[in-house]
């Protein structure tokens, strides 16, 4: 086997779960109706945004993402990446690769690294000390491996989910004061949230540093980081590496990540792409990151970058649930094997 191409698509599917089954504190759950809707969106997706690799998040049942990939036609193409078991109980990362290039078995990462610590004394005399107590990843992080050509090397994927920027509800916390803290829970529960994501952007860069240090492993991660490319959360997990504009085959870094869109961006004209919208404000929250074996100008090059392309139509009506649509863009990366 020696693929010349391969491609990369993430896509959070807005709590993809069998129709009548409870989600969060929704009892009742998706009606078959826009059960049947869902499941039909999403086989048109898989079809529109042929990809070799998917990353999927808001997964609830293994065996609705099966009709999907039937509904699709793709279901001997692919192999489905799902929890045993995983039948409405909770939500988690999925994946679904073609069959002939996954190798080994995935695992769904749900500690931090055991050296995994948040916490310091403060820089200088006027910073305040800092500690954060977590110590395990809101949505297991999936991890599987994929070998496109028998010549060459293996590649990781991560799959992920990070805590998105919704405020966590603080009313439940045994110290909460409804005549202290209601004014000001909004900014509280952000900062909560904030803290949690940017706690586990760091658990996993610390997992990604360990596999790509001095190895020349090719990585990717998909997922929605519920984080813009120019993030905290985006800085901390790809590691802010230096893109050149001219010289091929001169850059690269031994354990930073390239944003596709960053990719895509100096291929175009202008940078329009969007993922998300919230309140009126268009983000791209989905991302495709890539170690330099697949970066254009790496000395360590092995795939040449295509392109990136969303899918992301239907963000412009707010009808996900009459529509059976999800309330992200679809994510694809394209790359071609080209060595240095």
């Amino acid at each position: 086997m020696a693929r010349t191409q391969l491609s990369f698509a993430t896509c959070n599917l807005l709590n993809l779960n069998e129709p009548g089954l409870p989600m969060y504190r929704d009892a009742d759950g998706w009606s078959q109706e826009v059960y049947d809707k869902k499941v039909a969106f999403l086989a048109r997706m898989l079809v529109t945004m042929k990809s070799d690799v998917w990353g999927f998040q808001e997964l609830w049942h293994a065996d609705s993402l099966t009709r999907c990939f039937a509904q699709a036609g793709l279901a001997g193409d692919y192999t489905l990446l799902v929890p045993d078991g995983q039948a409405g109980q909770r939500i988690v990362c999925a994946g679904a690769v073609r069959s002939d290039i996954l190798i080994g078995t995935p695992e769904w990462i749900e500690a931090f690294p055991d050296s995994f610590v948040l916490r310091s004394g403060g820089d200088d005399a006027q910073t305040a000390g800092i500690a954060v107590e977590i110590d395990s990843f809101s949505r297991p992080v999936l991890h599987f491996e994929v070998k496109p050509r028998s010549d060459g090397r293996r590649i990781h994927v991560y799959v992920c989910h990070f805590k998105s920027k919704r405020p966590a509800e603080i009313y439940r916390e045994p110290w909460y004061s409804k005549q202290t803290y209601s004014r000001h829970s909004e900014a509280l529960g952000a900062a909560i949230s904030t803290i949690r994501r940017t706690a586990e952007a760091a658990a996993l860069r610390m997992i990604l540093t360990e596999r790509m240090k001095d190895t020349d492993t090719p990585v990717a991660v998909l997922g929605d980081l519920n984080d813009g490319q120019h993030s905290n959360t985006l800085n901390i997990l790809g590691g802010q590496p230096t893109y050149l504009l001219s010289g091929l085959s001169q850059g690269g870094s031994d354990v930073d990540l390239y944003a596709a869109g960053t990719l895509q961006e100096y291929r175009s004209l202008r940078d329009v792409y969007y993922t998300h919208i919230h309140s009126n404000t268009k983000e791209s929250l989905d991302h495709i990151l890539v170690s330099q074996e697949f970066y254009d100008n790496s000395r360590k090059r092995l795939w040449a970058f295509k392109g990136m392309d969303v899918d992301n139509d239907h963000l412009n009506r707010d009808d996900h649930k009459e529509s059976g649509t999800t309330d992200h863009g679809i994510v694809r990366a394209q790359f071609e094997y080209r060595p240095a």
